[in-house]
């Protein structure tokens, strides 16, 4: 298993539905929890994460500040469409560190995940770090 979330192994975000030029959506993907994306306010917010190809998913944990209810789905289609939900969730607030949430899954695959913050804890939320413990389906 190793992170297949990070940019260097090829994954990508393909889609946001805010952004600041300040705080990209990129910054989830450089395995650095003190960059980060930060919502420009209102929800729900959403991104989608696609990997280089049809990946087996073990473990996903978001490092994250203010996110409330979250759900995460999944898509193993060529493009990122029909998507189904993997897991939903409300999250547990932290005050003065990052929020830190776990997903684990026994048997599952994607070539797109899509995450969506349903609501947070403040007017803005951020995404520090992304990490997908998977392998890739030989196809």
């Amino acid at each position: 298993m190793f992170d297949v979330a990070l940019s260097e192994a090829g994954a990508k975000v393909v889609l946001t539905s805010s952004s600041d030029e300040n705080y990209p959506p990129e910054n989830m993907l450089d395995g650095k929890p003190e960059t980060f994306w930060i919502s420009t306010g209102m929800f729900p917010q959403e991104f989608i994460l696609s990997f280089p190809g049809l990946m087996n998913i073990k473990t996903i944990r978001l490092f994250c500040f203010h996110v409330r209810g979250l759900s995460i789905h999944r898509s193993i289609l060529q493009d990122p469409q029909d998507f189904e939900v993997m897991d939903e969730r409300e999250l547990t607030p932290s005050d003065a560190s990052l929020q830190m949430e776990e997903f684990k899954f026994d048997s599952t695959t994607a070539r797109h995940m899509k995450f969506v913050i349903k609501s947070g804890f403040d007017h803005f939320v951020s995404v520090h770090k992304l990490h997908v413990d998977g392998t890739a389906v030989r196809e």
